[in-house]
């Protein structure tokens, strides 16, 4: 059973991701259909991460002792069962309602993904293995953000949340029928959050996770109403540009895994956080040039998964003993960042301050770089003899 569980696991992941990403597809559709605006609608998206941010690490402490197969096929039936719900909200609150429900529920899948990946495979696979499950998050952005593009432009945003509810029900009953149950993880101890705190590397790399995500949502959140402000772009030509940054984003994770063992996960690091400043300052630098926007958003991609999967290798290096702590911890703040920036993008959103925008998330993407390249490790001292 446990041959085709981490593909179970992956497959999860790509329902919960398009599942937060979803309202970025299609916030043209919810401001129509709901007859709001688009930086109301947007807010689907900051209150979400917020929520999310929260409930990550409270969830996780409070469901810590429950048995693995038990807790992510309810959360996915949660995700579903939420997703299909929306599709039948009647206005604006209950929709925010019901996603903030989710997401409350949903923040346990994604760590708790990770953490049970340890538990059913060999030590020696458990990187690797950990890395497949979050390829489910880079597919959700590459194949299945387009996709919500697509329906929700052509058949409505009710039937893009049906969709997710439908594959959601069918992901939850593959989950249950290959992951083995009986699988329990260590309990999560509340002292390591105050060794996580006193940690300067952790809290220097986790302001980094902040700092990059806020720069990124500034644009990411209002990236199709932009593109179709500024360039005219139509439905089909926003779901290209949110394909081209989940394709490269997939490339340029493939790449990071090859070069992380020779060149270090700093300068990996280093490396695609430059890649990440260079697509976002080409948006900025090229707003209004559909062909230019598109290509800075497929560099733009390049960078922001592997800059994320060197965020967790690092926290891991930084202190191994706290890594389970650090590293859900990240995915916090990585909330915190999304909620931050999509705030930022639509007060800049509602005053039509588009092309402020771009500058802003290049802004924070180079303090993001300015912080990485003033994390570098030392060397190790010279051992005498």
């Amino acid at each position: 059973m446990k041959r085709f569980a981490p593909t179970a696991l992956m497959l999860g992941n790509i329902v919960t991701g398009c599942a937060v990403l979803a309202p970025a597809g299609m916030l043209v559709e919810l401001s129509r259909g709901l007859d709001v605006s688009i930086q109301t609608a947007g807010l689907l998206v900051t209150f979400g991460a917020v929520m999310l941010c929260v409930g990550s690490p409270v969830t996780a402490w409070l469901t810590s002792r429950i048995e693995r197969r038990t807790l992510l096929t309810v959360t996915l039936l949660v995700i579903a069962l939420t997703n299909a719900a929306s599709a039948l909200a009647p206005d604006y609150r209950t929709l925010l309602v019901i996603r903030l429900v989710m997401l409350a529920v949903g923040a346990l899948y994604t760590p708790q993904a990770a953490g049970t990946a340890g538990l059913i495979v060999p030590e020696q696979r458990r990187g690797s293995t950990i890395a497949y499950i979050f390829l489910g998050w880079s597919l959700a952005v590459a194949i299945g953000l387009p996709l919500i593009t697509f329906i929700a432009s052509r058949y409505g945003w009710r039937a893009a949340y049906g969709g997710i509810g439908l594959i959601g029900c069918m992901s939850c009953l593959l989950l249950l029928w290959r992951l083995p149950g009986g699988l329990v993880g260590a309990p999560v101890d509340l002292k390591t959050w105050a060794d996580v705190g006193r940690n300067r590397m952790i809290v220097l790399l986790l302001s980094i996770t902040t700092l990059q995500m806020s720069g990124q949502f500034v644009v990411f959140t209002f990236m199709g109403p932009l593109l179709a402000k500024l360039t005219g772009a139509g439905p089909d030509a926003i779901g290209l540009v949110f394909a081209f940054y989940g394709i490269f984003g997939f490339i340029g994770a493939a790449i990071g895994t090859r070069i992380v063992d020779s060149w270090g996960a700093w300068r990996t690091s280093v490396l695609f956080m430059v890649v990440m400043l260079a697509g976002v300052s080409g948006w900025a630098l090229s707003a209004g040039i559909y062909p230019l926007m598109a290509a800075s958003v497929a560099i733009w991609g390049l960078g922001f998964a592997s800059t994320n999967s060197m965020q967790q290798v690092r926290l891991v290096a930084a202190a191994p003993a706290l890594a389970s702590a650090s590293v859900a911890l990240n995915t916090s703040v990585l909330y915190i960042g999304q909620a931050v920036g999509s705030a930022i993008g639509g007060w800049l959103y509602g005053r039509d301050l588009l092309h402020a925008a771009g500058y802003v998330s290049a802004a924070l993407v180079a303090l993001a770089l300015a912080t990485v390249i003033l994390s570098r490790p030392r060397p190790a001292a010279a051992q005498p003899g």
